[in-house]
């Protein structure tokens, strides 16, 4: 394997702060040719964990919207809109497409810390959207995870509050 030098050179200490594609080519690069002794392993280990963090967000916020829109749903039935509807079936779908892609968030989804968190957010949500008072929502989360991912959901929690 032919050896290059890397595109920056690693002893600008502070490449990572001063300019991260710059810093992640060189890493790349370093990996590359095996070059392990000379990685930035501090920032290289953070940002390996940022990715698995991220996706851990991006599905909790995904969940946060689905408890919103079930939440706006259920006690505004006189406000209900086709949008609050869309909301709903692309949260769910965008859950299901990264659960296919990640088959581990489908157990961060089941966390019961998880779960209450991204409830207590819909909630501040839902009240700052509908104006309704926080009292107005339980103060747990009234659905299952697998009721609320269920693409039928909302319409039966329609039939049991009219």
């Amino acid at each position: 394997m032919t050896r290059t030098k890397p595109i920056y050179s690693s002893s600008h200490s502070n490449l990572y702060d001063r300019d991260f594609v710059a810093w992640s080519d060189e890493q790349a690069l370093l990996l590359e040719q095996e070059r392990f002794s000379e990685l930035d392993l501090i920032h290289l280990i953070e940002e390996v964990r940022d990715l698995g963090r991220r996706e851990r967000d991006a599905i909790e916020s995904q969940l946060e919207r689905l408890l919103l829109h079930i939440l706006k749903w259920q006690y505004q039935p006189s406000k209900r809109t086709s949008s609050w509807e869309i909301s709903i079936k692309d949260a769910r779908k965008q859950i299901r497409r990264l659960i296919e892609k990640y088959p581990v968030l489908a157990k961060h989804l089941e966390n019961e810390n998880t779960n209450y968190l991204c409830y207590k957010h819909a909630i501040e949500d839902a009240t700052d959207e509908t104006g309704l008072s926080e009292n107005t929502f339980p103060l747990e989360c009234p659905y299952s995870l697998e009721q609320v991912l269920n693409s039928s959901f909302f319409l039966e929690a329609t039939a049991e509050i009219e």
